[in-house]
């Protein structure tokens, strides 16, 4: 042994400190978590959180294109645009939109349409 050079106890734990239980990771205090909202500058808060108001959007001054429908599709739900295979459509795409959707346009109609059942023309 060294002559007091060391502070500590060098001896093995006590008994009762060995018989004590682990900490369990669930007894520790959950730490709070605050959920993160992408904001668009420029674009309605309802499109950057995947809802699409269609009375909230317009179309872009370019950019648009002319679409046929290759598939029939059942809109999912008020936010989707239900599609007719073979119909021609407008469509276009959002900043900070999910790339596999677009906005398409059937007259006053308006929704969010699949890219994978269109064939993009002009």
């Amino acid at each position: 042994r060294f002559s007091g050079t060391f502070v500590g106890n060098t001896e093995s734990a006590s008994p009762a400190a060995a018989a004590s239980p682990p900490v369990a990771a669930a007894t520790l205090p959950a730490v709070p978590t605050i959920p993160v909202v992408p904001t668009i500058v420029g674009v309605p808060n309802t499109v950057a959180e995947g809802v699409l108001n269609p009375n909230e959007v317009k179309p872009p001054a370019s950019g648009t294109r002319r679409a046929r429908v290759l598939y029939d599709y059942e809109a999912a739900d008020s936010t989707e645009l239900a599609l007719l295979a073979d119909e021609m459509i407008t469509v276009y795409s959002l900043p900070g939109m999910d790339p596999d959707w677009l906005i398409g346009e059937r007259g006053n109609q308006k929704g969010k349409v699949p890219v994978t059942y269109l064939e993009l023309l002009s």
